[in-house]
């Protein structure tokens, strides 16, 4: 119990007084299962032709549509779409449902997903991760890079931790210890960094960095290994054993992403 004490102290007490101005951005991150590749087709239409453009009406200026980067042909079980939506507030993401209902050009473009019937879904499962900003990068943010987004790599990691105590440690190390400016520092072109609320990984964060290709990608990686803040940050004793697995997936946007 002391442990776990200690660690939600770390993130809500000294979290908050580090905290940047502004408020922290809430995201969902939703991923969509397809079973066939006219499910994946159907999707991509969708969020093309309806659904972001509705959020944009909406106010949600940035959103983010993403496919793995190598899918795994062989298994079509498996081919997974992903989309990012910030929210400036918990009410706007709690009112989406009722918005989008009201929205009569979101109807009529995306009759073919919101009247498909029973036999014929545009997807097989949509699981949906609810998460809220770092303190210390509290919004959005689009990366900067050059190349097309056709060649670019987007790197999605998630890190459990053992008990919410280790995860509060490890949200701590990226913020009060430093992590995140580190990452700013070596221009890992980062569009968020957030805490999971409620997903089935918990306790977890999630971020995701952007390189424009893979080689830039291993290079950004190697100089954030070898660097000196980070070999002196890793070996603090206070910050061991926060993650006991990390799990990375490979994306690339699609053409109409924001991000």
């Amino acid at each position: 119990m002391k442990h776990f004490i200690l660690g939600l102290l770390l993130v809500f007490g000294a979290a908050a007084a580090h905290a940047l101005p502004g408020p922290r951005y809430y995201y969902q991150l939703r991923v969509y299962r397809c079973t066939t590749l006219t499910q994946v087709q159907r999707l991509e239409a969708f969020m093309e032709k309806a659904f972001v453009p509705a959020l944009h009406r909406a106010g949600i200026s940035q959103v983010g549509v993403f496919v793995p980067l190598q899918p795994d042909t062989a298994d079509t079980a498996r081919a997974l779409l992903y989309v990012l939506i910030p929210f400036r507030t918990i009410d706007a993401w709690l009112t989406l449902d009722r918005v989008l209902a009201a929205d009569k050009v979101f109807a009529r473009d995306g009759n073919d997903y919101l009247e498909a019937p029973y036999n014929n879904p545009p997807y097989f499962r949509m699981e949906s991760i609810l998460m809220r900003a770092f303190p210390d990068m509290p919004a959005p943010a689009a990366p900067g890079l050059q190349a097309p987004k056709s060649e670019r790599v987007y790197e999605l990691r998630s890190y459990e931790s053992a008990t919410e105590a280790f995860h509060a440690n490890k949200v701590h190390m990226f913020n009060e210890g430093g992590e995140v400016p580190l990452f700013k520092r070596l221009d890992f072109n980062a569009v968020f960094y957030a805490d999971v609320l409620s997903g089935a990984q918990m306790p977890n964060l999630m971020y995701m960095t952007t390189f424009n290709s893979k080689s830039d990608r291993d290079q950004h990686w190697n100089a954030f290994n070898n660097d000196p803040e980070w070999k002196k940050l890793v070996a603090r004793p206070e910050y061991q054993h926060n993650v006991s697995k990390a799990v990375i997936t490979f994306l690339r946007p699609e053409p109409f992403s924001d991000f």
